[in-house]
């Protein structure tokens, strides 16, 4: 990829508090993109700001509840009136906290505010952003939006229906506004991200979970936050130019085979046969 590929864009990240989040906006802003940090915890965001500007970098952070449509245009009112356009939309913001993941459970199981919570945050948000950032890129005629999805929205699991259900209308909703808006400019990519904690979430997650995940994938290792954040660098540049509608999957291999693929394997193991 090359470098500086971004210059003078701007770029908004959502949920750029920590995690994924933060990590593409370092990475947009290694590549030459002014930044815009969006988070609802304003001080978190203030720090990746600072870490942006001590790096060389030009960020703004902006304390938004995405779920509501007064704080997302005043939002994207103040990242125009700093940095003068729009360019970059990345719809990366989910409500996926400890409490959330206790309460959004299996259908019959769920609690309904933990549902409401989902779509308020997930979907309503990521289309308020959406809403407000399109119309500064049809100024320019030129722009990109990229949604922040999961394997979860594309495969059946035990628990988190609701997160699901979101992350699958994410990549409906990317669909849609590339068909609406791509005569004017503006492409639309729905990113499937697998498993990338950053080094410090291993930690909080069970060990024969990880090695159960990390077995299921076709990768050597799971993924890295830097990983995910260059496929986003890249569906914001131009080196995509020709990628819209669709949905770029990230996840090491993870969807990719049958599910059973794991235990045939250690079944050829264990009787001696060749699984290749």
């Amino acid at each position: 990829m090359s470098e500086r590929k971004l210059e003078g864009r701007v770029a908004i990240v959502t949920g750029a508090g920590g995690g994924l989040g933060a990590e593409s906006a370092r990475v947009l802003a290694s590549h030459g993109a002014k930044i815009a940090i969006v988070d609802i915890n304003g001080e978190a965001a203030r720090k990746v700001a600072e870490e942006i500007d001590a790096a060389g970098g030009d960020a703004l952070f902006v304390r938004t509840d995405i779920s509501s449509e007064a704080e997302v245009k005043a939002m994207v009112e103040a990242v125009v009136a700093r940095f003068g356009r729009v360019d970059v939309l990345h719809n990366n913001a989910a409500i996926l906290s400890v409490e959330q993941r206790q309460r959004d459970r299996d259908v019959v199981n769920m609690d309904v505010d933990a549902w409401d919570l989902a779509m308020a945050v997930n979907l309503r948000g990521a289309m308020l952003c959406t809403k407000y950032a399109v119309r500064e890129m049809l100024k320019n005629q030129k722009g990109s939006v990229i949604f922040a999805t999961s394997g979860l929205g594309a495969q059946g699991d035990l628990s988190l229906s609701a997160y699901a259900a979101s992350k699958a209308a994410l990549m409906m909703l990317s669909k849609s506004v590339a068909s609406q808006y791509g005569k004017q400019g503006i492409r639309s990519n729905a990113l499937q991200i697998g498993l990338a904690p950053a080094e410090n979430a291993h930690d909080s997650m069970p060990a024969p979970l990880l090695q159960i995940l990390r077995d299921n994938h076709l990768t050597p290792e799971l993924g890295t936050p830097r990983q995910i954040a260059d496929v986003v660098a890249f569906l914001a540049s131009d080196e995509s130019s020709f990628v819209t509608g669709s949905t770029l999957v990230a996840d090491g291999g993870f969807s990719s085979h049958t599910p059973s693929l794991v235990a045939m394997k250690a079944l050829f193991a264990q009787t001696g046969a060749k699984s290749m």
